[in-house]
């Protein structure tokens, strides 16, 4: 009989022990890949437990890939997984700095990468207990808001809280316009769908939101690049882009844009406006790091009045990047069309991740935690301003908020170049490349200010720099 080493049988341990058995003998190769397992009666005799334990401890094994299930036949061994090669471990050194290059670098590390380069907070920035708290909160509700697919548009009452949110920016958008989605991305390729057909023109900034590239190229839109400048894109540069090219969308971040972290003054913002609706031109205005702001600035879809501008945003960055949801804020034709198209692709909206972050934004916790953030990302900001200047990074502009910094290599060295040696040693950086459509930021590096907190960062950044220079 299987028991604890105190000679209590608890539940958990038993299933754990058997699940050892069983990989035991598929590792000490008496059990080849394809053969059958014993029956759950047979094994739950033989090894002195219950039929449910091996039931659970055979599920495991499934779950983990480690055998499979064929009903109405028994476990099987799983077939044998190609052996590990060493060039799956660690960083990818090969692979090329493209758009996407940053998001799988960040995402495919181990937790002891540091991740200067990468676009969200650290773990221990977020409010874990107060979702801990929604959370359970949530699970304590009706069983429909668990199990159900959801409104086409989404959870209502977080529809009206944004409403309110909205409003304090200026932009009048009642519940029925704005639709929830899983997250700012999954926002972005929405609109995207609904609006730009293949081979279409699409206008960003110069530098711009690497993922902005990887979505229109997903959907073989054409992304044509227009400089960025700190009050925002030069009119000079976009009436050309215009006119050579008659660009669908405008696809930009109005405040705290990344990767440059300026925010777009009310005079160009007017003078923009008038350009796109000469040129027929819709704008897409990406607000994800609204809640950064200091001082905020005026909205793009606040002087239009949701006429020609499309609004989104999410939680995603100030809340949590696992419990995704954003939102979509557009006239009320568009908002139907997008919602069908929703329906026919995701159909419906997840309300248990609404639920929890309609608690947060009601009980008081998100404004709580979002003033904190903001102290706490200036100060971040000012550091590494002041750690990067013994190195000669030169930031573009000092932003008024926000996390990122967008900082110029001395004359002679390469961010990509940079970037490869710093991830040799565990550091991911962002080079200025993958955030240009004309590659012509190859000087730049954009910064993580609340990613910057560990010293080893800028050693391994000053090494770097000096193997590149040699």
């Amino acid at each position: 009989m299987l028991s604890e080493p105190d000679g209590r049988s608890t539940p958990g341990g038993l299933v754990r022990r058997v699940m050892s058995a069983v990989e035991g003998q598929i590792a000490g190769r008496e059990m080849a890949p394809g053969a059958r397992l014993p029956s759950i009666r047979r094994l739950a005799g033989k090894l002195g437990v219950s039929p449910s334990t091996v039931v659970e401890a055979y599920d495991r094994l499934v779950a983990e890939g480690a055998i499979l299930a064929r009903p109405g036949s028994g476990f099987y061994v799983a077939p044998r997984l190609r052996p590990l090669q060493i060039a799956d471990i660690g960083p990818r050194l090969d692979r090329a700095i493209d758009p996407l290059w940053i998001m799988r670098q960040s995402l495919d590390g181990d937790a002891d990468l540091a991740k200067p380069g990468c676009g969200w907070l650290p773990d221990d920035w977020m409010p874990v207990e107060a979702l801990r708290r929604a959370i359970r909160a949530t699970a304590r509700g009706p069983a429909h808001s668990l199990t159900g697919y959801g409104s086409p548009l989404g959870f209502l009452p977080l529809r009206e809280q944004i409403s309110r949110r909205l409003d304090d920016r200026g932009i009048t958008a009642p519940p029925g316009r704005i639709l929830l989605t899983g997250s700012g991305s999954e926002a972005i390729d929405l609109v995207c769908r609904f609006l730009i057909d293949p081979g279409e023109a699409v206008i960003v900034d110069d530098p711009c939101y690497f993922n902005f590239q990887g979505v229109l190229k997903a959907h073989r839109a054409r992304a044509i690049g227009v400089p960025r400048l700190p009050a925002g894109p030069d009119l000079d540069a976009f009436a050309a882009a215009a006119a050579a090219h008659r660009p669908r969308l405008y696809l930009t971040n109005t405040a705290l844009h990344n990767p440059t972290g300026a925010s777009l003054s009310a005079p160009v913002a007017h003078r923009l406006l008038k350009l796109c609706e000469a040129h027929g031109i819709v704008v897409v205005e990406d607000d994800i790091f609204a809640d950064f702001e200091a001082e905020p600035v005026a909205r793009l879809a606040a002087f239009d009045g949701l006429e020609r501008v499309v609004h989104l945003s999410s939680f995603s960055k100030t809340l949590s990047a696992s419990l995704r949801v954003g939102y979509v804020v557009a006239r009320p034709d568009w908002i139907e069309g997008m919602a069908d198209l929703r329906l026919a692709t995701a159909f419906g909206s997840p309300q248990p991740t609404a639920e929890i972050v309609h608690a947060l934004l009601t009980d008081g916790s998100y404004r709580r935690h979002v003033d904190g953030l903001r102290a706490r990302l200036s100060a971040a900001m000012e550091a590494t301003v002041r750690r990067l200047a013994p190195l000669g990074l030169t930031p573009w502009i000092e932003p008024t908020g926000g996390m990122f910094l967008w900082a110029r290599l001395p004359e002679g060295l390469d961010s990509a170049d940079v970037s490869r040696r710093a991830l040799a040693e565990g550091v991911v950086l962002a080079p200025g490349d993958v955030f240009s459509v004309s590659r012509t930021a190859g000087r730049y590096l954009r910064f993580n200010t609340a990613q910057c907190g560990e010293p080893r960062v800028f050693e391994v950044l000053e090494r770097a720099m000096a193997l590149a220079a040699a």
